[in-house]
């Protein structure tokens, strides 16, 4: 009877323990678990943070004005992106940091979590904080055109300054995505 490649025995230097300072520094990386499990518990914040804000949509759809319906919904986007961001820093994170998850097999594994590593989670998280920005600079467009020339909360050097950080991010992921080019094996990106 032969033995599967994932049933196979590791080899006898594999199988002894690490010395008590490695196995400490290794150990470590369980200290991140009370973080991942506090993101947690902001996930199911924003999920009522959600259930709130579309209960006040479907009560007020018929008196809100279009520009309203238009803010509200932005801001559920808003709150399903950065739900989205917790969701890749929490299973991301502790996958690349603390744990294996073992979804290899399980139907719902999303997909990008069979390459992750820290680069594609910096990558990823970079193009997730872009779209939480432009959801909110759009909103802030939206909110400063619609109360006219006194723009209420929104002054022009606001809206000047939360654009510049915007473009900012937008800089900050095109030197990330740049940089992680610059460090792939010269084989990898497909030259011989």
């Amino acid at each position: 009877m032969s033995m599967a490649a994932d049933d196979a025995v590791p080899p006898k230097h594999l199988q002894r323990g690490l010395r008590p300072l490695p196995q400490l520094i290794f150990s470590a990386r369980w200290l991140q678990l009370p973080l991942y499990l506090g993101l947690i518990v902001a996930q199911c914040v924003y999920v009522v943070l959600f259930l709130k804000e579309l209960w006040h949509l479907v009560l007020g759809a018929m008196r809100f004005s279009e520009q309203e319906i238009m803010l509200v919904v932005l801001g559920l986007i808003d709150v399903v992106m950065i739900s989205n961001l917790l969701i890749m820093v929490i299973v991301g994170g502790y996958e690349t940091f603390v744990s294996r998850l073992e979804l290899e097999k399980h139907p719902d594994q999303p997909e990008w979590l069979s390459h992750v590593n820290a680069s594609v989670l910096k990558i990823k998280l970079a193009m997730a904080i872009i779209g939480i920005s432009s959801i909110h600079l759009l909103r802030t467009f939206i909110y400063a055109g619609s109360l006219g020339k006194e723009g209420g909360p929104f002054t022009e050097t606001g809206v000047m300054w939360q654009t510049i950080i915007h473009g900012l991010f937008v800089l900050s992921a095109i030197g990330i995505a740049y940089v992680e080019r610059l460090n792939q094996p010269f084989e990898a990106k497909g030259h011989h």
